[in-house]
């Protein structure tokens, strides 16, 4: 433990730092105001024991100097040495930043008892934070949890409508274009009906996998929407741009290969809605979910295993 003492008296800064040692406490010596703020910022002490009346500043421009050089959530404990004793000496030193008083000449049992009093206070405080470290790892923790999906490990839909809400907010302020996709898996009931529940939670996996790697871009975003649907965020993205991606999703599914009894052609393949539109304060993300989720009904009745699109400026048209 390291205690910096600042005393311009040389006998007390003497007699001070003899008690600190006898204690295992090492002592920084300090003549001044100055050199006891220079000193702290390069030695970081663990307490500092500061002598109010001080040749160049006083202890307590030096208390709330310490203290405005104290990073977040830090904090060093200032005993004030000095021969006041008057109640507004106290409350002008306790204002200033300081946390107790000892009174001069110096007791060495005064001393002793004031130190391991702050001593257990230090303890205490660094056990608190501890803990509070701990326990904001865990809600952290919790939090991503929460926000995943539990089948598939990607995002889920309370995490997607989170998501929807802040993206949108963000690109209304820059007028920006943006899209969603939704997607379904084909004949996905007709799949657990044939092979089983556990061979179809295990094909939602795969595809959940396939689509979050075509992903390219660390502001989208793919969630499981519900049951075999997916639903995709893509902020600041035109319905060119859109398309490229869902296209991207659609390959990357069929080429897992994943062998499908009742499809037309023998593989898993999902269909894919499209709607892009521009983000405005006038404008609902929810309608833009509700076109997409349109499009993909229109996916499926052409035929599954493709993409449809619909603009914001077409979606009253469909």
């Amino acid at each position: 433990m390291k205690t910096l003492v600042v005393e311009d008296s040389r006998t007390n800064l003497k007699v001070v730092c003899h008690y600190l040692e006898r204690m295992g406490i090492t002592p920084i010596p300090a003549e001044n105001g100055t050199k006891a703020i220079d000193l702290f910022i390069s030695e970081r002490p663990d307490m500092v024991l500061l002598d109010i009346i001080l040749p160049d500043i006083d202890g307590f421009e030096v208390a709330r100097s310490l203290r405005q050089l104290e990073q977040p959530g830090d904090w060093t404990p200032i005993l004030f040495l000095t021969s006041m004793t008057k109640d507004e000496d106290l409350e002008k030193g306790i204002a200033a930043g300081g946390d107790d008083y000892i009174h001069k000449p110096v007791s060495d049992v005064v001393l002793g008892a004031k130190i391991r009093a702050m001593q257990r206070i230090i303890q205490m405080r660094y056990s608190l934070l501890v803990l509070t470290r701990k326990l904001d790892t865990a809600n952290q923790e919790l939090k991503r949890l929460t926000s995943l999906d539990g089948l598939t490990g990607i995002a889920n839909r309370r995490h997607f409508d989170e998501t929807l809400g802040r993206e949108w907010r963000r690109s209304m302020r820059q007028g920006a274009e943006f899209s969603i996709l939704m997607c379904d898996v084909d004949l996905f009931k007709a799949y657990n009906d044939t092979l089983g529940h556990q061979a179809g939670d295990e094909c939602l996996r795969q595809v959940a996998q396939s689509l979050a790697e075509a992903m390219d871009r660390g502001g989208d975003l793919v969630a499981r929407y519900g049951g075999e649907e997916f639903a995709v965020i893509l902020p600041e993205t035109s319905l060119a741009g859109g398309m490229i991606v869902a296209e991207r999703m659609r390959q990357a599914v069929e080429a897992l290969n994943i062998d499908h009894p009742t499809s037309a052609n023998g593989k898993v393949t999902i269909s894919i809605g499209l709607a892009s539109g521009i983000a405005m304060p006038e404008t609902d993300p929810a309608k833009l979910v509700k076109t997409a989720d349109r499009a993909l009904y229109h996916a499926k009745h052409e035929g599954r295993n493709r993409i449809h699109a619909i603009t914001s400026s077409d979606s009253n048209e469909e």
